[in-house]
């Protein structure tokens, strides 16, 4: 791997528009000068994320995520800076080689190694003479060596300790192959969690191994049919996606995702071309895992099991992803089947034929809450029109709604007008929202965020700010300042994009310069109001920046902050006497 200069990161991200750049993952509409769109990066309904063209940044106006298109690709995708300039680089058309990409290291880099060198031993053992009966039953599912490969699945062998010997062999500690879940001990001593069990790999959202999903295939009566990996560090079950890795581009090129039950259906799914396909961890869907699935596609296809548990939760999914503003369609299978035993049993074009006509999610509730009712019981029929209204208060398609209340008026021979009057009734109130009021800024503040504002627009205003600001009172503000500062000694002019590259500790900065960014201030600027803001720092400078950091002074016990302290108060004397 080698590393990249600025002059390459500056030309690859200057040969892209960064509107053209998010709107491959999310939907933006123009609005005066800059675009809009839900913002990926928190529970956004409404959208409340500003990307400016003119700037090659964007801004989100709620949870203040800021950045330039690197930033937001390296956000959006959950991948390092160097990856994410390899998508931005394809994206431009431009050929980067950067070699071998190391995965960036972290304090569970050696559960990754024990979880990679597992699933290569694994994966090798189907391969060996002890992998024929394996082999034979994964064929006689419909498994072929193709799909072997692709999604890794390995076999662990009936004795109980090989993986173990293995392990202990790199002289990776007990303690940690014990955290690890996959080794055990017991009066026989240290053995392998798993033994004689085909072996389905499980991926992190970048594609690592972070844990295993064993199954037994010679018909063993007392065991369980599925071991899972239980839950570390490095897996956990609520923050990740089956399959997400491979699926997230090729969901992006349909610019649609199928989600699935249990990851046998998304295997199925692969054996007949089907590639935008993931699958929930076994487990009701979390905030996590709906965010991860909002940032794949623009349209969300549920197609879980066909049975009673599997409709419960897809009506349990919907409602988590209706909760971050997604409405999801379905796919209903016959016959309390899940995906994999439909496509053996009616083959791939009528599945696809479902997939290619999916339901509204308010069709599908209105199939669901019939379920168990008895519809010649003028008691069942109350029961069912009162859970339709109040799935729609839920909903904020007004038309649905309307349509929905005509079907069931036709259906019920009810009034529309009554139906709605109900759905009136039912509709809470809703909670009178104050809205958020940010903190109150005193004329300090102002004077340091707006001179900030100017100086992000004009050279001129910059140098002003060299010539005649000793210090900005307020530490955010000064970092952005000096980072401001540099970057046009160094270029001779300003660049937002290209200034975002060059931050250190850029969580912080980012979203001071998202705060100054948002301030809706005119366009252009007179001499006396950069003057006055000036006038106001200074005085700032004279009254209470001295003593601030005095009292600091007093109250800081590390004898290496109190040096560091006192020679900011000599260099503030110093420059105070500069403009005194």
């Amino acid at each position: 791997m080698r590393m990249m200069s600025q002059d390459e990161i500056s030309h690859i991200r200057s040969s892209v528009d960064i509107v053209d750049v998010i709107s491959r993952y999310i939907p933006l509409v123009p609005k005066g000068r800059n675009y809009f769109g839900v913002c990926p990066f928190h529970d956004d309904k409404n959208p409340s994320m500003s990307v400016s063209r003119e700037k090659q940044i964007y801004t989100c106006f709620s949870c203040g995520a800021t950045g330039n298109v690197i930033k937001f690709i390296q956000d959006y995708e959950n991948v390092p800076f160097l990856e994410a300039m390899k998508i931005l680089a394809d994206i431009a058309g431009i050929s980067l080689d950067l070699g071998e990409i190391k995965k960036q290291s972290n304090h569970n880099h050696i559960l990754f190694d024990i979880y990679d060198l597992s699933f290569k031993f694994y994966h090798n053992n189907i391969n060996t003479a002890f992998g024929k009966k394996a082999k034979e039953y994964l064929k006689n599912r419909d498994i072929d060596e193709s799909i072997i490969k692709e999604f890794g699945i390995g076999l662990a062998l009936k004795n109980h300790d090989m993986l173990f010997q293995l392990l202990s062999s790199k002289k990776y500690d007990l303690n940690v192959l014990m955290k690890s879940g996959l080794i055990s001990r017991n009066d026989m001593g240290y053995v392998d969690s798993y033994y004689n069990r085909i072996m389905f790999p499980l991926w992190d959202i970048s594609g690592k191994v972070v844990g295993f999903s064993g199954r037994i295939f010679n018909g063993e009566q007392d065991m369980s049919k599925y071991v899972n990996t239980r839950e570390t560090e490095i897996f956990k079950k609520g923050e990740l996606l089956y399959n997400y890795h491979r699926a997230k581009e090729e969901a992006r090129k349909e610019n649609k995702v199928i989600i699935m039950e249990g990851f046998m259906d998304v295997i199925r799914a692969y054996t007949i071309g089907i590639k935008n396909v993931i699958a929930m961890m076994g487990t009701a869907v979390t905030k996590e895992q709906a965010l991860l699935i909002k940032r794949m596609a623009r349209e969300i296809v549920l197609c879980f099991d066909g049975d009673s548990a599997g409709q419960k939760a897809t009506l349990s999914c919907a409602e988590e992803l209706m909760k971050i503003g997604v409405t999801p369609k379905v796919v209903s299978l016959e016959a309390d089947m899940d995906p994999d035993e439909y496509i053996k049993k009616y083959g791939k074009e009528r599945f696809i034929g479902l997939l290619e006509n999916p339901m509204n999610l308010m069709d599908f509730k209105l199939s669901y809450f019939k379920k168990h009712k008895d519809l010649s019981s003028d008691q069942d029929i109350s029961k069912y029109i009162h859970d339709i209204l109040g799935e729609l208060t839920k909903m904020d398609d007004e038309i649905l709604k309307e349509l929905t209340i005509q079907k069931m008026s036709q259906e019920f021979g009810l009034n529309p007008e009554f139906l709605k009057s109900k759905l009136s009734d039912q509709t809470e109130k809703p909670v009178l929202k104050l809205p958020t009021v940010s903190r109150k800024l005193n004329k300090y503040d102002k004077a340091q965020m707006y001179l900030l504002y100017y100086m992000l627009k004009y050279k001129e205003v910059i140098q002003l700010y060299n010539q005649e600001i000793p210090y900005l009172p307020t530490e955010r503000y000064r970092n952005l300042a000096f980072h401001i500062s540099y970057y046009y000694k160094i270029n001779g002019n300003i660049d937002i994009a290209s200034l975002i590259d060059q931050f250190e500790n850029k969580e912080e900065l980012l979203k001071t310069l998202g705060e100054i960014d948002q301030l809706n201030l005119k366009e252009n600027y007179t001499m006396e109001e950069i003057q006055d803001y000036i006038q106001v720092i200074r005085e700032y400078d004279i009254k209470n920046g001295q003593a601030d950091l005095e009292r600091k002074l007093k109250e800081e016990r590390d004898i290496h902050e109190k040096v560091r302290i006192a020679n900011e108060i000599i260099a503030l004397k110093v420059r105070r006497e500069q403009y005194d």
